[in-house]
């Protein structure tokens, strides 16, 4: 059965559509797995106890366990262990919490300079790049919002970061922004 030069490029842009989704969905189960293991590491740390050996034993009600972060979320700390942000990925978005007690603002380098222009800036070239070429849905590209209170930043979400290398760079990336920018700050 013969095709057109019309069909073949209709089955190839299908094809890359298809790979694409595969790889996109692979990066969320990776996400989806690391989750449930920082899940799976509170539980065992906790009194948590499965209902199979719960089996002909009496509950006890006890005062809930009180959790310093929400389960799942990376902490971004200061060399010194002083909490600055705590970070969630989830499959929709990265989000950088800044703690309230840390006071930082867009104008201190380098986050402009560096995590604004070259992490966010270079994977939004990226993703223009797939845009234009047909590879990506223009509402897919990564998006970059900043929450602030007065001048300080409260946090950061990144839309559409797609991937789970591009999620752990963007934490990486804004961790060790906010850590130059308190070193600014403090000298």
């Amino acid at each position: 059965m013969g095709f057109s030069e019309e069909q073949i490029r209709d089955i190839v842009s299908i094809r890359e559509n298809i790979t694409s989704q595969i790889l996109q969905h692979q990066a969320e189960m990776d996400m989806l797995e690391k989750n449930l293991a920082v899940l799976d590491e509170v539980l065992k740390g906790s009194s948590f106890s499965r209902a199979s050996q719960l089996a002909g034993r009496t509950a006890e009600i006890s005062e809930p366990v009180e959790r310093p972060e929400p389960a799942g979320a990376i902490q971004i700390k200061r060399e010194n262990g002083e909490l600055i942000a705590n970070a969630s990925v989830t499959s929709d978005n990265v989000s950088i919490v800044i703690d309230g007690d840390v006071h930082i603002n867009e104008e201190i380098p380098p986050f402009k300079s560096f995590f604004i222009g070259r992490i966010i800036g270079e994977m939004r070239k990226k993703d223009d790049t797939e845009i234009q070429d047909g590879r990506l849905q223009k509402e897919s590209a990564i998006e970059c919002i900043i929450n602030n209170s007065g001048p300080d930043i409260t946090e950061i979400i990144i839309k559409n970061y797609r991937t789970k290398e591009r999620a752990d760079e963007l934490v990486n990336s804004a961790g060790w922004s906010f850590k130059r920018m308190l070193e600014k700050v403090e000298s």
